[in-house]
Order: structure tokens, then C-alpha cells, then sequence
């Protein structure tokens, strides 16, 4: 089958999307239980390992996440997916709290951090006219993983350890993932871009540099609003037992509900995709989070399990305008010549979030916080970031240089 250079960027994008679940919060929870359990530790020990890795793991993202701008993506893939593969074949041997440490750190680092940042990166610096569907496109990929894996996962935990299965996971990442690679993306040079015959979209915007970015005060209040997401989400995602305990639901509600997430999810994704490429990412940043805070309050004032559908849908439904927006919205505002650097620090604040929401959900919970005490401080952080963005609205646009 002979595939144009855009598709194969596409699939190399979606596959590497999809892996990247190895590393996120919603497939490590999964195995929050077992390894508890084996280990003899409470949701707050086990928060704060892994937040602690996650934080280390979103540190060492800005220095490595920045080279993806100094070497040719082929042997940046490649040297990801091999640390992915270290990381997972590791994680199946941890036997004490400091091999947890260990082995989180690794799976954060190169799935959630790495694998995505690769993705996303290659696919913002790649299209510049359809930008927002390739995006799109992309991201389905952790939503089919997001529909997939946690009822297979914990169908497989019927039948083997669960060492086995990240055994089985670092056999599938090494014999696929670099015949992927291969017959991808190659050929691609740094300045490979898609082609755009539309005469609109030849004027030039400024690129910014990194140090010049950090100096933008427009920059932190979008990122707090990006940043509401992969905090509240991974909370949510690690401590499903705890939600599943405290609002009387079935062990498999949570798992089952993740299907009407990744459906939501999906549907957003498709839509979203359409909508940036026609009005923007940057104009459609305050309708983000939205979503997510009917989310919230759906779990502060509902118990019966048929919210949990609700809960998580409404949850999805901000996950894929999230992942679209995420990455379209800083290319547009400060261009991609040195977009990978960018990336590299705003994929290690979205990690980073992430640990923030695991540890302070478990020491809530270990303070005696009620699962609607927890939601309540979400939704209050929602409204407090989406205020301060609506306040610069008119000011988050790109800088344009003159022919």
C-alpha cells in the first residue's frame, strides 16, 4: 500500500498516542490495588511515590524533550522507544517501595512524557494547514487505548500477574513499535512540513524561544488552564477505588464507564479537530475546561452509578478538546521553529499537574476529605484559571511579521 508522507506521519502520531498509555495515569491506576496490596502501603504512600517520581520525571522532560529539536525524529523515536521498553521490563520487577519509585518515574518519563511529546510535536511541527484534525486524528489513539485497555487489563488480571502483563507489554513495545517507526516517518527531515497551496496562509508569525516564552505572563495563565485537566483527571484515574468505595459502586462500574469516556472522548476529538482548523485553538481555550466542571459537580451532588457514566463522559468530552487544544494553541501563539523546546516545557508542567493531583488527592483522602470535598476544590481551581483567561482573551493571539 503506498501511503503519502501526511498519512504515514499520521499513523507514526496515532501509533505512538497509543502507547503512550503505558505511561498515563488512567493504565498505571489500574494497577494501584495489586501493587498496594503486595507492597503494604496506603492511597497516601502510594500517592506520594507517585507524585514524587512524576515530578522528577517531568523535570528531566524539559532537557530531554528539548533535544527533540537538535536530532533528526527517526533517532529520537527510536531512542524512546527503547527507554519505553527498559521502563515497562522493569516495572514488572518491582518488589519494594523504592523499585515503585523507580519504575514509576521510568513509565511517566517515557510513556506519558516522552512518547506523547514525541507525537505531538512531530505532528504540530509537521502540518501547519490541517493542523487541528491531524491533532485530532493523533489523539485517538489514546482514546481507543483509553476504551480498550482497562476492561482487557482487568480481564487479563483473571488469568496472569500482573508482572506478567507488563512482561507482555514490554515483548509488544520492542518487536512493533521500531517496524513502525521504519515504515513511518524515515524520511523526514527537521524542515519537512505538509504542503499548503492556500495563498491565506502565507503571512509569517514570530517564533518565539523558549526564554522568550517564559517571559510572557500570557503563557502561565493559559497553561493553568491547561494544566486543570491532567491534574484533576489523573487524581480521578489513580483513585478510582477510592471514588468506586465512597459512592457504593460496583469494582467494575469505573472500568466500564471509562468505554463512555473514550467515546466522548473520541467524538470531541473529531469535532474539535474541524472547529480549531476553522476558528483556531486559541479561541476555543475557554471552552476547555467547561466540561470538566460539570464533571465535578455531577460527582458533588450525585451517587447512583449511573452518574459515573456521566461523570466520566463529561470528563472525555474535555479530554479531547484538551488534547487538541494542548498542542495547536502554543504553535499558533509562538510559531514551531522552536516548538520541541515549548512542548518540552509544557509536556513537563502537564506531568508535573499530574503529580500534583495524585498527591494532593491522597493526602485529602488520608485527611479524612470526602470524595465531594475533593471535587469541590477541583471545580473552585476551574473557575478561578477560566476567570483570569477570559480577563486576556483578546490578547492571545500571535505576533505576525511583515512580508
Amino acid at each position: 500500500m503506498n501511503l503519502t508522507l501526511n498519512k504515514k506521519v499520521i499513523i507514526f502520531g496515532f501509533i505512538f498516542t497509543f502507547f503512550s498509555s503505558f505511561g498515563q495515569s488512567f493504565f498505571l491506576g489500574l494497577f494501584n490495588a495489586p501493587i498496594r496490596n503486595e507492597l503494604g502501603i496506603t492511597h497516601g504512600q502510594f500517592g506520594s511515590i507517585y507524585a514524587t517520581a512524576t515530578i522528577f520525571s517531568s523535570l528531566l522532560l524539559i532537557w530531554v524533550g528539548k533535544k527533540i529539536d537538535d536530532f533528526r525524529i527517526l533517532n529520537y523515536s527510536l531512542f524512546v522507544v527503547i527507554l519505553l521498553f527498559a521502563s515497562s521490563l522493569f516495572f514488572s520487577f518491582i518488589n519494594s517501595i523504592y523499585f515503585l519509585a523507580i519504575g514509576i518515574f521510568l513509565m511517566r518519563f517515557s510513556g506519558q512524557g516522552l512518547m506523547s511529546h514525541t507525537s505531538t510535536t512531530t505532528i504540530s511541527r509537521f502540518f501547519e494547514r490541517s493542523r487541528g484534525k491531524a491533532l485530532s486524528t493523533i489523539w485517538f489513539g489514546l482514546s481507543t487505548a483509553e476504551f480498550i485497555l482497562p476492561v482487557l487489563i482487568t480481564y487479563f488480571f483473571l488469568i496472569y500477574s500482573w508482572r506478567t502483563v507488563w512482561q507482555g507489554i514490554a515483548i509488544l513495545i520492542i518487536l512493533f513499535l521500531p517496524f513502525v517507526i521504519l515504515n513511518t516517518i524515515k524520511s523526514i527531515q527537521f524542515d519537512s512540513r505538509e504542503i499548503d497551496t492556500n495563498p491565506k496562509n502565507k503571512f509569517q508569525i514570530k517564533s518565539w524561544k523558549r526564554r522568550d516564552v517564559l517571559k510572557d505572563y500570557r503563557f502561565y495563565i493559559i497553561s493553568l488552564n491547561m494544566l486543570a485537566m491532567p491534574w484533576i483527571a489523573t487524581g480521578v484515574f489513580v483513585y478510582q477505588s477510592f471514588i468506586s468505595e465512597s459512592k457504593i459502586w460496583a469494582i467494575y462500574t469505573i472500568p466500564k464507564a471509562f468505554m463512555i469516556y473514550s467515546i466522548t472522548s473520541i467524538t470531541t476529538l473529531f469535532v474539535s479537530g474541524f472547529l480549531v482548523d476553522k476558528f483556531s485553538g486559541r479561541k476555543l481555550i475557554m471552552y476547555m475546561n467547561v466540561p470538566l466542571l460539570l464533571a465535578l459537580i455531577t460527582l458533588f451532588y450525585f451517587n447512583h452509578e449511573i452518574f459515573a457514566y456521566v461523570f466520566l463522559g463529561l470528563i472525555g468530552v474535555s479530554n479531547g478538546l484538551a488534547n487538541i487544544l494542548g498542542s495547536s494553541t502554543w504553535a499558533e501563539i509562538y510559531g514551531v521553529k522552536y516548538i520541541g523546546s515549548i512542548k518540552a516545557l509544557t509536556t513537563a508542567f502537564m506531568v508535573f499537574s499530574t503529580a500534583f493531583g495524585t498527591a494532593v488527592f491522597g493526602l485529602l483522602i488520608d485527611k479524612g476529605f470526602t470524595i465531594e470535598n475533593i471535587a469541590f476544590v477541583g471545580a473552585a481551581y476551574i473557575v478561578f484559571s477560566l476567570a483570569l483567561l477570559i480577563l486576556i482573551r483578546k490578547k492571545v493571539e500571535p505576533v505576525r511579521l511583515s512580508n
